[in-house]
């Protein structure tokens, strides 16, 4: 999968749309980078809601442990089991490595694309 059509959350995440009420959420390669090798991933349960803005799941890396902050409000479709056993995927493949699909959206944080992204990035 190409990151052609992502959207960026500022809190770094990244929001593919799969249809009008569904998405599928992961984080940035820049999320990634600063992170470090990720070694634990603690993912929601499908079936339960998310809200825009609020945590979600939590990553372990080499440095710290972080927050991954939902960028829509709507119910856990499906979660990317594969990462609960290699989170290391996520560093090898950022937008592979997803790590829930939400459907039924009914809110969401301001997306920005990829280009005004790059630039937030940059200019930190």
């Amino acid at each position: 999968m190409s990151n052609q059509g992502m959207l960026y959350a500022k809190s770094h995440e990244w929001v593919q749309f799969l249809d009008e009420t569904t998405v599928r959420v992961g984080i940035s390669d820049y999320a990634q980078s600063e992170l470090g090798d990720l070694v634990f991933i603690n993912l929601p349960e499908v079936g339960d809601e998310v809200v825009a803005g609020e945590p979600f799941a939590d990553v372990e890396s080499v440095k710290a442990v972080s927050n991954v902050y939902s960028p829509v409000t709507g119910i856990i479709k499906a979660i990317n089991e594969e990462l609960l056993d290699q989170p290391e995927l996520v560093n090898s493949d950022p937008f592979e490595a997803w790590f829930m699909e939400v459907e039924e959206i009914s809110d969401r944080v301001e997306l920005i694309s990829e280009t005004e992204y790059d630039e937030m990035i940059h200019n930190n």
